[in-house]
This record gives C-alpha cells, sequence and structure tokens, in this order.
C-alpha cells in the first residue's frame, strides 16, 4: 500500500532547518486539538472507574454508554434512534479507516467519493481498500460545499462528506443534506457524514445527516451513516470516543468485523465518556471561546466569520512559501492547504486552526496579520 505522507510530515519537512526569531514564543495554529481542560465532571468519571482497568470491554460497548449517546442524539437532534442504529467506537479515526475497507471488501471495483480538500483518513481508507476515488472538489465559486455531479457519482459505492468541514470551515443546509440523502437513495450508494465539529455551532444548530434522512422520507436510514466524536465538543481527544449511527443492516454487519479489530475502548474510558455525551452543557463554554476566538479573526485578518468549527480558511498569495516566511519571521505555524488537498485543492490557502484561549489567539492572528501585510 502507497500511503501518502501525512500533512504535519511534509509541514516538519517544509519548516525543516529554519532559523527562528527568538523574539517571539513558538504558537503552533496547524493540529485541530483543543488547548483547553477536559471538564472536571469528565475526569472524575474516570478516576471513579479506574478499577476497571483489570476487565476486557465489550467490542459492542457498554450499554450506558450506547443510552448516553442515544440521548445525546435525542438531546442534540431530536432524533429517536435504537439501540442497534448505533455503535460506540474508539474515537472516529479509527472507523473512517476501517468502515470503507469493510464495506467495500466485498466489492468487485471499489469507488469511493470524499470531499477534496479533506482529512487525509479518507484518503488512506481508499488506499487500503483498492478504491479508485472521485474527488468532490471544495472551491470559492460553490462556497467550499461538494456539488453533485451524478455522472461522476452513478457507479460510486460510498460517498463520504465531511460537515461542518474540516478544513474549509463550510457548512451545508438541511435542504442541501437532504438532497445528498435523496441522491444516496437514487443511486444506491452508502453516504456517510463525518460530523466531529457539528457542535461548534455559533448562530443555530446545525443539523445531522439523519434528520436529513428523516426529512428525505427516509426514516430507517437506509444507506446513510453518520460519525461523531467527543474531541471537539468536550475538549477530551484523548477519551477516543466516538460513534457510527444510522442503518442498522450495515451496522449489523459492521459490528462483527469490528469483533476481528480489536478496538474496544477501556472501561474507565467509557464511564467517562458516558457522562460526557450526556450533559450538553458543558459544550457552552468551549463553543463561546471558539466563536470568540472567529471574531477576533474576522477582526484582525478580515476573514469571513464562518458559521461552525474553530478553523479559519482563507486565501494567501504563494501560500507555501509565504507559510515558511512566517514562521521564520514570527514563529508561527499554519498548515498551508495544498497539504490537505490532491489536484491543485488547497492550493492558494492555509487552515489555522485557533484553540488556544483568545489571549493566545489575538497574539497569534496579529503576528499573521503583521507579516500578511507585509508580504502583501
Amino acid at each position: 500500500m502507497n500511503f501518502k505522507k501525512y500533512p504535519f510530515e511534509k509541514l516538519n519537512e517544509l519548516l525543516a532547518g529554519i532559523t527562528l526569531n527568538e523574539e517571539f514564543s513558538p504558537v503552533s495554529l496547524t493540529i485541530g486539538e483543543p488547548q483547553f481542560e477536559t471538564p472536571k465532571f469528565i475526569k472524575d468519571a474516570l478516576i471513579e472507574n479506574i478499577d476497571l482497568l483489570n476487565k476486557y470491554p465489550k467490542t459492542a460497548g457498554e450499554i450506558e454508554l450506547k443510552e448516553a449517546q442515544l440521548s445525546y442524539l435525542k438531546q442534540r437532534f431530536g432524533l429517536n434512534l435504537e439501540l442497534n442504529q448505533l455503535i460506540p467506537t474508539f474515537g472516529t479515526r479509527e472507523l473512517l479507516f476501517n468502515f470503507p475497507q469493510f464495506f467495500l471488501s466485498d466489492k468487485k471495483s471499489p469507488k469511493v467519493a470524499y470531499v477534496n480538500p479533506f482529512y487525509q483518513i479518507y484518503e488512506g481508507a481508499a488506499i487500503a481498500s483498492g478504491a479508485e476515488v472521485v474527488y468532490l472538489n471544495l472551491n470559492k465559486e460553490s462556497g467550499f460545499k461538494p456539488q453533485i455531479d451524478r455522472d461522476a457519482l452513478k457507479d460510486v459505492d460510498l460517498v463520504i462528506l465531511n460537515n461542518p468541514s474540516n478544513p474549509t470551515a463550510s457548512t451545508m443546509s438541511l435542504e442541501e443534506l437532504k438532497q445528498w440523502v435523496e441522491l444516496a437513495l437514487e443511486l444506491d450508494f452508502v453516504l456517510l457524514n463525518d460530523e466531529c465539529y457539528i457542535d461548534l455551532y455559533f448562530n443555530e444548530p446545525i443539523p445531522s445527516i439523519l434528520n436529513a434522512s428523516i426529512e428525505a422520507v427516509n426514516s430507517e436510514f437506509k444507506n446513510i451513516l453518520t460519525v461523531n466524536s467527543i474531541s471537539k465538543r468536550s475538549s477530551a481527544p484523548g477519551l477516543r470516543s466516538g460513534f457510527i449511527a444510522g442503518d442498522k443492516d450495515i451496522l449489523k454487519e459492521y459490528l462483527k468485523y469490528r469483533t476481528y479489530v480489536g478496538c474496544a475502548s477501556p472501561l474507565p474510558l467509557q464511564h467517562a465518556a458516558t457522562v460526557a455525551w450526556a450533559d450538553q452543557k458543558h459544550v457552552e463554554p468551549f463553543r463561546a471561546i471558539y466563536k470568540q476566538n472567529l471574531e477576533l479573526a474576522s477582526e484582525i485578518l478580515g476573514v469571513d466569520m464562518p458559521d461552525s468549527t474553530f478553523y479559519v480558511w482563507m486565501e494567501v498569495k504563494d501560500a507555501l512559501n509565504a507559510a515558511k516566511k512566517l514562521y521564520e519571521q514570527y514563529n508561527v505555524k499554519v498548515l498551508p492547504g495544498e497539504f490537505l488537498g490532491r489536484e491543485g485543492a488547497g492550493i492558494g490557502y492555509w487552515r489555522l486552526a485557533l484553540v488556544y484561549e483568545p489571549k493566545v489567539t489575538k497574539e497569534a492572528l496579529q503576528r499573521v496579520a503583521k507579516f500578511l501585510k507585509e508580504w502583501d
């Protein structure tokens, strides 16, 4: 298998050997890892259940965790799912890598479509599956939203969307999601939406692909799946708690597959994740911080305020060399967009992950703005 270098490996190579301006302390706006403490009630649940390390966890997940995740779907989206319509997972990275392999394994000439630029696990899964790839290109003209092309998608087996989008921070409406659901039913492909940023909204709550499925009169979620993670919403990426939910017939067979994968979450982590999924209030302060950070970006950099995520996707002249010079002169790391795309997608853009307290974020953005003024 010929896996591509990960974006952060490419960035390290790009910035290797640069002599830094020691006048500035280092700030990295590259990785989407929240830099805030995990809420105390979640850590307490972990500590209280630490003695359960002497027991094997079930592949299917503890019933308390599943019920908490179903409760989250009810509270957040108004969805009433059954236990057989959801599987807890060890975060979402592992499932986004192994689900396509499971699903495409019996396809004679597997074909997968996914957004471009993208979270690189999608590409890794396609490579591991030996699948042909169709890119759903995200560009300025379409508001960085994937556009429906029936001819390109007529024989795909799996489509992966990412709404809200990493890296572009674009957000599709319920009607736009509904059109994708209707297409999945019409052309008979499986539609999976990566919703890991869906709780980081700043105005109206963002609907799930499962809401769109109900709008499309597909209440059994045939061909429709969502994946979600606790990492961003609860500032708890180390808990590695996620789920996949939707079409129960697909999930029944996928659960059998997962029994062999061996990726069950340790019991103390499951109990900590249970209290986090069940509670929605603790997410609000994080949303407020990210909103403040993005308002700072809008004010300082003059970029449009996105409706969701904690990313700034901004156009920059000669973005690759500009990233090198910014690091050299102001000790700020940013991620060039071309490291996240293929066939030209992402060229001329930076992705900035605003995952720090507003004070740190403001100083970093001021450095970026000063540099860009000089660069232009």
